[in-house]
């Protein structure tokens, strides 16, 4: 995808905010597009506006892929990776390249949303690379924005998903209410529960697919 490509319209994050029920923030790129040009990845700055670390650079939004990865990991393959891991060497290894090559990524967009260095997440990727798979969603999202051959699990889990969605195929109709009116207040669970907290900017909580 070019640079071009990758910016985001004020239509794109209107239909990221659909896709996920809650407004988008802090937006830098669009990590992925499926072929009608929707997006799928949404490419978040590592530190957000109101001062959260935000590790999870390639975050993953669209319906149809969240719902087939969510299936993934309810039928066991994270754990099934997880032990991969622990026998597989090559793999192992290739696990560990896709860690350093997101925390690369993630420079460069810091770079380029102007955060600068975020000390808090120095050294930590997301999904539980480089060691284990915690989060297939990251992984999945990782995947789709890198192209092949970079996050090998994550391409391992969308082979997995191909018959519910793939970027190749558009099934963006109906997959999320096009029609709706754009979320202004993020109801999400995350938020809530900082409310209940009286937590206005915890500069010590993150958040994303990788939760």
């Amino acid at each position: 995808m070019s640079t071009t490509e990758r910016i985001p319209t004020q239509t794109d994050l209107d239909t990221l905010s659909l896709q996920l029920g809650r407004p988008v923030r802090d937006v830098v790129e669009i990590g992925a597009r499926c072929v009608c040009g929707n997006p799928l990845v949404a490419t978040t700055a590592p530190r957000l506006s109101n001062g959260i670390p935000f590790p999870t650079t390639f975050y993953l939004t669209h319906p149809l892929a969240t719902a087939a990865v969510s299936r993934l990991e309810a039928a066991g393959v994270m754990a099934e990776f997880s032990q991969r891991l622990e026998g597989d060497e090559e793999l192992a290894s290739a696990h560990r390249a896709a860690h350093e090559a997101y925390l690369e990524a993630r420079r460069d967009v810091g770079e380029r949303a102007g955060t600068g260095p975020v000390p808090e997440i120095d050294g930590i990727s997301a999904g539980g690379m480089p060691e284990r798979v915690k989060c297939l969603h990251v992984l999945v999202g990782h995947a789709l924005a890198a192209g092949p051959g970079v996050n090998r699990l994550g391409d391992e889990a969308l082979a997995l998903i191909d018959a519910e969605f793939s970027p190749q195929r558009c099934q963006c109709a109906g997959a999320w209410d096009a029609d709706a009116d754009v979320p202004t207040r993020d109801l999400s669970r995350h938020v809530r529960r900082l409310e209940a907290q009286g937590i206005s900017n915890p500069i010590q909580q993150s958040e994303g697919n990788d939760d």
